[in-house]
């Protein structure tokens, strides 16, 4: 270890020397460290009272995606069809529209569609796969009528489970179907249905007890689901959220993502810097925007290979090994939407400020990101633009097969891609134009200080010489 004493600032009150400090030597709050205490302590609180400022100016933004969701699920379409026309069909659709206009929070946006436009159950399963609407009930043709007919004969094979169909993707976003679209089905249904059989029961039992008919009361004991929950309902998830590693690579993981652009943008930094004052200005900014997008192949690479002693299902949409490539570039054009970002900033920024552009830039993209945009308010609509949002969809659709839309999703994010590109071109074109122009100014001073020094030298000479 270096014992050679090293020299610090002098103090206001012994202006004029600086007295030497011994390493080890001090406590915090020897008197000979006051100049390096204060700097030391204004050092911290202006850190502190920046990263406040950060905190309250970004955080909010995060806790607002989430504060509104339970008196938002109305902006969650879900269709009645009801292709019953009875009794049944009549207790779901007035139970939607009662829910509807009682404003009772939270509720589904409930639509009442006509069963001629959905035909098919087919047709159903495609406008929920399709995204029309987050689930869709479905009462089956000639629900009321199949009920009475299984009461008179008594038909033990009668399901009451096949009387409603529910139909939702999970997949889409967990969130949203988990803490509000099947609970507040479930409440609906449970509602209605109870209401329709016993209606529908009362009525068989009164006019059983009208008849007297033996045949009917020894019918009736043999199907006693045709009296005792009557009514009941299928859940059809058509795109179930069954890999729950999934949520490493649609939300949390892609915060992993930024931060290991991030490492590289730090990295990359001091090392440009040996090579950077050497450079031309083309040779410079080419290697400004290659290198980042080169060193994203192995990371990007890597980052998806992670996924795979965890099976992660990359053969729902095409094959395992075009599931996986295709998510391979994906993850490559989220480094360079998110990365590239961090790469212009730190040009005006530096290394000592990027923390603070990097929390803004996690906040902006998870909270457009955790929950659908129908459960928030429409200040995050600027989400559908984002790179962290696009990035979750296509991951959903190559891993759970939702809606396609996968060209949508690279388009954006290849947009960020090429906005950052020219947004480092201009920023690093513009700091090598204010360095080319202070050195400039500071040979023009040299320049000018050692003619004058000159001139001073040959003045003298001439007095000497005279």
């Amino acid at each position: 270890m270096n014992s050679e004493p090293f020299q610090a600032s002098q103090s206001s009150g012994e202006a004029g020397s600086r007295p030497s400090l011994s390493p080890h030597q001090h406590t915090f709050f020897s008197p000979e460290l006051a100049p390096i205490r204060k700097q030391y302590i204004s050092l911290l609180a202006k850190a502190t009272v920046l990263i406040v400022a950060v905190m309250w100016a970004f955080l909010p933004l995060y806790w607002g995606s989430l504060a509104s969701s339970n008196s938002l699920t109305h902006q969650l379409t879900a269709f009645v069809i009801d292709r019953d026309g009875s009794t049944i069909g009549q207790a779901i659709t007035s139970a939607a529209v009662a829910s509807t206009q009682q404003q009772v929070h939270p509720t589904l946006g409930w639509t009442i569609v006509s069963a001629a436009e959905f035909p098919q159950d087919i047709d159903v399963q495609n406008s929920v796969l399709d995204e029309k609407a987050w689930l869709a009930i479905v009462v089956a043709a000639n629900a009321t009528q199949n009920l009475l007919t299984a009461q008179e004969h008594g038909d033990s094979t009668y399901d009451p489970a096949s009387t409603i169909t529910v139909y939702y993707q999970q997949a889409r976003n967990e969130v949203a179907s988990n803490n509000y679209l099947v609970p507040l089905v479930t409440s609906l249904l449970q509602t209605a249905t109870t209401h329709a059989s016993r209606n529908l029961t009362s009525q068989f039992l009164l006019s059983l007890a009208s008849s007297g008919n033996a045949t009917a009361i020894e019918a009736l004991i043999r199907a006693p689901a045709t009296i005792s929950g009557s009514v009941g309902w299928n859940m059809v998830n058509l795109r179930p959220y069954t890999a729950t590693v999934a949520t490493a690579v649609t939300l949390v993981g892609q915060i992993y993502l930024v931060i290991f652009s991030f490492i590289i943008t730090m990295t990359n930094f001091p090392a440009r810097q040996m090579i950077a004052k050497y450079l031309t200005l083309r040779s410079y900014l080419t290697i400004r925007v290659v290198v980042p997008l080169v060193l994203y192949i192995p990371l990007s690479l890597s980052f998806a290979m992670v996924s795979l002693p965890f099976h992660l299902p990359f053969g729902a949409k095409y094959t395992y090994a075009g599931g996986f490539f295709t998510f391979w570039v994906f993850v490559w054009m989220g480094m360079g939407a998110l990365g590239l970002a961090t790469e212009a900033m730190i040009t005006f920024l530096g290394p000592k400020f990027m923390a603070f552009f990097l929390l803004p830039l996690i906040i902006s993209n998870v909270s457009v990101a955790s929950i659908p945009d129908e459960l928030q308010p429409w200040l995050y609509r600027y989400g559908k633009a984002f790179p962290v949002y696009n990035m979750g969809l296509a991951i959903r659709t190559l891993i759970f097969d939702t809606k396609n839309m996968l060209g949508l999703n690279a388009g954006i994010l290849l947009s960020w891609i090429v906005l950052n590109i020219i947004t480092i071109l201009l920023f690093t074109a513009f700091v090598r134009w204010r360095e080319t122009r202070a050195i400039s100014a500071t040979f023009v001073m040299d320049s000018e200080r050692a003619s004058i020094a000159s001139k001073g030298e040959k003045d003298n000479k001439s007095e000497e010489s005279s």
